[in-house]
């Protein structure tokens, strides 16, 4: 399986500094990245660590998601998943540390009624790669059926 890359160019203090976050395998872009305006309610145009990892497991999860439909005998016709993580103080040891990601899908599946989806929501939840890397973290899950 292959490896995918990203690369972070940092200048300055935490407070005062910047920097540019490559997407190095995809080539699609470099993103601006502050911790001031990571620790803020407004991003101001800026990245951050946290909606990095919003984006890779709204997209793992939905990935393994349809898979997980597709063997319990249904069809996905679509999937809208959302990741909210949140940052906040580290009380044990100090600094920073994610608090919680909510995964929140809402899907529109053939042949599944709402409690199969339920249990194939869960299914990848567990099953998903990044689930599996963030296991420090509590993830909780709110999945339903459009109709």
């Amino acid at each position: 399986m292959p490896t995918r890359t990203a690369r972070t160019a940092w200048n300055g203090g935490l407070q005062d500094g910047s920097g540019q976050v490559e997407l190095s395998s995809s080539k699609v872009g470099t993103y601006d990245v502050s911790f001031p305006k990571r620790a803020a309610d407004d991003a101001g145009g800026t990245t951050s660590p946290e909606e990095l990892i919003a984006a890779a497991h709204s997209a793992c999860f939905a990935m393994q998601l349809s898979n997980v439909i597709a063997e319990a005998g249904g069809t996905p016709h679509s999937l809208e998943v959302r990741a909210d993580v949140s940052l906040g103080p580290d009380e044990a040891n100090g600094g920073f540390r994610l608090t919680g990601i909510v995964l929140v899908v809402r899907g529109e599946v053939e042949g599944l009624d709402a409690d199969g989806f339920e249990r194939a929501a869960q299914s990848a939840k567990t099953g998903c790669p990044v689930s599996k890397a963030l296991t420090g973290v509590d993830i909780t899950l709110d999945a339903a059926l459009e109709s």
